[in-house]
Parts: structure tokens; C-alpha cells; sequence
């Protein structure tokens, strides 16, 4: 296999990039181990500098660059992690960093950048038309661009976060693919080593171009649409990571939002991590029966690879997920608008252990008779028995009691 012939790169990476970043943890999680019957461990590369794995790559090409590249700056054009990776990664090194960014960019990751040192221009609502800005500057100033996966020096960079995986020796590695850059490291790195490690990549349903591309046998581009983990939304994969990941990587799967929500929700509420969209893709995969797992001995190691992910977002899934799970309930009841109702309804949410979060009245909606109100109640719950319970107590009282989903 010609692509293995890199893992001496691999380690040439690693022996460049360590003094600068972080070797990150990877924890066996007993959770998500008994969910699933195997031994689940995570490789949290959220707790990475600027947040994701990308410094690995950024520090490696950069580091592989002559003194007189250097000098001439660089240039890399991103909506996220690989701006802020590139930017940390330059700053550090003294190196004088542009980064191209769409006008859409979240303020979030659009200061981050910043703040980490480079001139960071808003060009543009789409990614190619970055690519655009970028060229017209490079004829001017001569600056060298960074691609986000379609480079060697980029790739191995990132196959140092495959090195560290040895140590648990794993059965069966679960990685995110947007460019395909993280996942052709990883691939290469493991299967130099070990070539029965089972290398799975995951990608979101909104963005399959990898997959396909793989099914097909040829490189197909994917219009991306809308999903939460805009991380990994790439249209056109590298014919570089494209023809690594045929030779390497075993298989492909998808995951949807409501998937990559929930691993968002419980890594946030049983780990208590942090994680972006791609970086969830990964453990959704495992949780979702999307990988098969030969026993219950299997070691299973999910890529948490980033955890920068809008606070507004972050905050909504949080919110949604505890709606979907039955821990937050909403409901309306239609009462007289009598003193008396609404002490009787809020003693039965007392009684089930309930915290109310909202109440709201409505007395001239279309469906409410005179003399009548429309009272709608959102509370915390302890279970689904306590929502139960509430009914059958509601039940008792002639309230008729209509859930809002």
C-alpha cells in the first residue's frame, strides 16, 4: 500500500509539532461503554490548543517550510477551526498569518482568529469565494497558502493524533471526515502499525461527498446543506484524501442532526465536555448502531475532534434535547379564569418534584370560550414516571392536560 509509506513522515511530524501542542487525553467512558457493549474510550482533542486537532497540521507544514517561505507569510481560507489553527499555529512561530473568512462566519470563531494574531479579512458569504480573495492577494504579496487537508505536509501533521491512539490499542477507530485530512493522518498512522485496526470515518447526512465519492470510485462533488456540524460540510474532497481513504480507511457511515445533537448533549451532561457538531459525529456513529462492533471485548475509540462550538447553538440543543428527552415538558390546559386554577395545577407540578420555568396566559385566542383562559406551563422534571404522575393527578381534577411538543 503506497500511502503507508508515509508513516515515516508521521514521525517526523510528531517529533516537529510536540513541543508545541498537547497530547490529549484519551479516557475509557463507562457510560457510553455499558450503552453499547464494548469499551468505548474518547480522544478528546477538544481540550487541543485553539480547540481541535487542525494545529497539528498547521504547525507541521509550517514547520516544514524554509526560512525564506516563512518569511514571505501565509495565507489560509476557513469559516472555523483551520483559521484558528493556522493563526495560533503562525503567531507562534512568528509568522505573519491572513486568514480569509466568510462574511457568515460566527463572531465567536471570527474573534478567535483574531485574537490569536492574524489579519483575519470577511470576504464573501461561500468558502470558494475566499479561495478567490486568496489567490488575488498571493499574486501580490507572494504569500504561501495553507490548505485545510489537500497537502502532505498537512495530513501528517495530523496523523501525530493517530500515534497517540497506539496506547490503548485499539480494535476499531470512529473519525469524522469533512476534507477527509484528519482521517487519511489517522488511517495511515494506525494501519502502518496494525493493519487490522477497523478505521471508520463519518460523515453527516447534509454532507456525504466523501462517502459517495468512496461508494462510486471516483472523486464526486456534494452540494452541502444546512447542519450543526458545518465543521465537516465539504462539497469536494481532495483527489489526495480521496485515494488515501480508499486504500485505508475500511468504511464510511452517516449520521443525522438529531444523532450529532444528542452525542453533543450527553458528552456536555455525562463527560462534561464541551463539543462542537464534527466532533460529535464520531461517538453518534457508535451510539446509533452505525458501526458494527464484533464483541464486547472490542476497544472502540471515537475522535472527539473539536469542541468549538457556538455558545447559541450550544444552549438550543441543550434546550431541545432536554424537550425530546421529557426532563423539560410544556403544556396548555384551558381553565375558567377563576382564582383557584392555577394554584391547583402548579401543586400538582409541585408534587411531582417539577420547577417551573414559564407561565403564560391566554385569554383571546380563537379556541378559548369567554371567561375561560389558555395557560401554558413549562417545568423541569425528575422522570417520565413524574410526568405520569402529573397527568393521572390532573386526570383527577377534571383538567384536561395537552402536551406542546
Amino acid at each position: 500500500m503506497k500511502y503507508l509509506e508515509l508513516f515515516d513522515k508521521i514521525i517526523d511530524a510528531k517529533q516537529r509539532v510536540s513541543p508545541y501542542i498537547h497530547e490529549t487525553p484519551i479516557e475509557f467512558s463507562s457510560t457510553f461503554s455499558k450503552k453499547t457493549g464494548s469499551n468505548v474510550f474518547l480522544k478528546l482533542e477538544n481540550f487541543q490548543k485553539t480547540g481541535s486537532f487542525k494545529v497539528r497540521g498547521a504547525f507541521n507544514k509550517l514547520l516544514s517550510m524554509s526560512p525564506s517561505e516563512r518569511a514571505k507569510g501565509v495565507i489560509a481560507v476557513s469559516a472555523g477551526n483551520h483559521a484558528q489553527g493556522v493563526a495560533y499555529a503562525s503567531s507562534t512561530l512568528g509568522v505573519k498569518s491572513t486568514i480569509i473568512m466568510p462574511e457568515t462566519a460566527p463572531i465567536s470563531k471570527y474573534l478567535a482568529t483574531r485574537s490569536y494574531g492574524a489579519n483575519v479579512i470577511l470576504h464573501g458569504k461561500f468558502l470558494h469565494e475566499g479561495v478567490e480573495k486568496a489567490n488575488e492577494i498571493m499574486r501580490t504579496t507572494g504569500s504561501i497558502f495553507i490548505h485545510p487537508y489537500d497537502d502532505i505536509n498537512v495530513i501528517t501533521g495530523q496523523g501525530t493524533l493517530g500515534l497517540e491512539l497506539l496506547s490503548v490499542s485499539p480494535d476499531i477507530v470512529v473519525v469524522p471526515i469533512g476534507g477527509g485530512g484528519l482521517i487519511s493522518g489517522i488511517s495511515i498512522a494506525l494501519k502502518a502499525k496494525n493493519p487490522n485496526i477497523k478505521i471508520i470515518g463519518v460523515q453527516t447526512t447534509a454532507s456525504p461527498s466523501m462517502r459517495i465519492s468512496k461508494e462510486s470510485g471516483k472523486l464526486i462533488s456534494v452540494e452541502p446543506s444546512f447542519s450543526v456540524a458545518d465543521g465537516i460540510l465539504v462539497k469536494t474532497p481532495s483527489t489526495l484524501t480521496f485515494d488515501i481513504i480508499n486504500e485505508l480507511v475500511d468504511d464510511i457511515v452517516l449520521v443525522d442532526d438529531e444523532e450529532i445533537s444528542e452525542s453533543i448533549f450527553l458528552l456536555a451532561e455525562r463527560s462534561k465536555v464541551m463539543v462542537e457538531g464534527a466532533g460529535a459525529a464520531s461517538l453518534a456513529a457508535i451510539l446509533n448502531d452505525k458501526i458494527r462492533i464484533p464483541s464486547a471485548n472490542s476497544k472502540v475509540v471515537s475522535i472527539i475532534s473539536g469542541g468549538n462550538i457556538d455558545m447559541s447553538l450550544f444552549v438550543n440543543i441543550i434546550e431541545k434535547m432536554l424537550y425530546i428527552s421529557k426532563r423539560v415538558v410544556k403544556i396548555k390546559v384551558i381553565v375558567p379564569d377563576k382564582p383557584g386554577y392555577l394554584n391547583k395545577i402548579l401543586s400538582n407540578v409541585v408534587k411531582v418534584r417539577g420547577n417551573i420555568i414559564d407561565i403564560v396566559h391566554d385569554r383571546i385566542s380563537s379556541d378559548v370560550p369567554p371567561g375561560f383562559t389558555k395557560i401554558y406551563i413549562t417545568f423541569e422534571v425528575p422522570s417520565r414516571e413524574n410526568i405520569n404522575s402529573f397527568v393521572n393527578e390532573m386526570v383527577s381534577e377534571g383538567i384536561e392536560t395537552k402536551f406542546v411538543e
